[in-house]
């Protein structure tokens, strides 16, 4: 491996683990056709009234994480109130019990990011119940103040297209893809489900060599070099996160490829920092379904505070807009100055 690409290797690596990545992705949405309201006693009755916001994020290993927790904070700065995070280690038993922690402490607001969605209806109703608002985050729930919600099939689609469209031109539709994939919960399965599905009718003669489980960088290492073992000239990795796509570029460079095969890409989600540093560069990572931090650190807050002051879950509930960015992007300079 020549020194650029060790570094540019190293470089994302380093930015990955500091930033805390681990073996786990986000949750998803189970829509619901209202939401039900507090029968208790309001700890706030205005925004006036909310000194903390707990922020219960189960996937705090993620890069994208980092990005949308100094948003967040900035805004609670701002509103003057203070963030509690919880630290679920990725465990759906560790979340349900730190929210009944936060429950028992009658916390005036939390922002929940199930990872089981239907099993977190309990502590939602609690919540409810106890006069504490409950935003749902990546979702819906049947009990819920309000939401903050995204589109994360269209996330999948809009990655599967792109990649079809450049397999098109620069294979003449002919090659071999391999997709990193989450069957675990629903926005794995939402996101693979776009992803998969819009490439594969848009590319219709690439060959399908691979379709493993891998939301992580390590894992999507060592399943794709499983798969560059059976298939080397695979052209295409598609992953359900840009930690799972790093790993599967890392893999193809590991392998000899050349960090600007003309014949080879790889995209992700989310909007990771070193992935985008390597879109911007000029890689063969050409492409993530990425979110806007700024957006999502900024809902957290206002979101609560809004249905504080009365707002209906109609009115307080915001849907965060998902865009694909490639090199040359204005969008993408921006996410990446976001994460400051």
């Amino acid at each position: 491996m020549n020194a650029v690409v060790k570094k540019t290797v190293d470089r994302r690596s380093f930015l990955a683990w500091t930033g805390g990545i681990g073996a786990a992705v986000l949750a998803s949405a189970c829509s619901a056709p209202s939401s039900t309201k507090a029968s208790g006693d309001k700890v706030a009755s205005s925004s006036k009234d909310v000194d903390t916001v707990a922020w219960d994020y189960p996937f705090t290993f993620l890069p994208v994480y980092a990005g949308v927790a100094k948003f967040a904070k900035e805004r609670a700065k701002e509103k003057g109130v203070a963030l509690e995070q919880t630290n679920d280690n990725g465990k759906p038993d560790v979340q349900a019990s730190n929210l009944d922690t936060l429950i028992a402490k009658k916390v005036p607001a939390i922002v929940s990011f199930p990872m089981v969605f239907e099993a977190l209806e309990t502590q939602a109703s609690k919540a409810l119940s106890a006069g504490i608002i409950w935003v749902t985050y990546g979702g819906t729930l049947k009990n819920q103040s309000a939401s903050i919600t995204f589109s994360f099939e269209e996330g999948g689609r809009k990655l599967g297209e792109d990649a079809a469209a450049w397999a098109n031109q620069a294979l003449g539709g002919k090659g071999k893809v391999a997709f990193l994939v989450d069957d675990t919960i629903q926005l794995g399965i939402e996101r693979t489900k776009g992803m998969i599905d819009a490439f594969t009718k848009a590319a219709p003669d690439m060959e399908v060599v691979g379709r493993e489980q891998a939301i992580d960088p390590d894992t999507a290492l060592t399943k794709t070099k499983a798969i560059l073992a059976k298939h080397p000239d695979v052209n295409v990795v598609l992953g359900i996160t840009d930690g799972a796509a790093f790993g599967g570029y890392k893999a193809l460079v590991e392998s000899g490829r050349s960090e600007t095969d003309a014949k080879t890409y790889v995209g992700g989600q989310d909007g990771d920092l070193g992935s985008l540093e390597l879109i911007k560069k000029g890689t063969f990572y050409r492409a993530s379904a990425a979110l806007q931090l700024r957006d999502i650190g900024n809902a957290v807050i206002d979101v609560p505070l809004a249905v504080a002051d009365g707002k209906s879950d109609a009115e307080a509930s915001t849907d965060v807009p998902i865009t694909l960015v490639k090199q040359g992007d204005a969008l993408l300079d921006e996410i990446i100055a976001q994460y400051g």
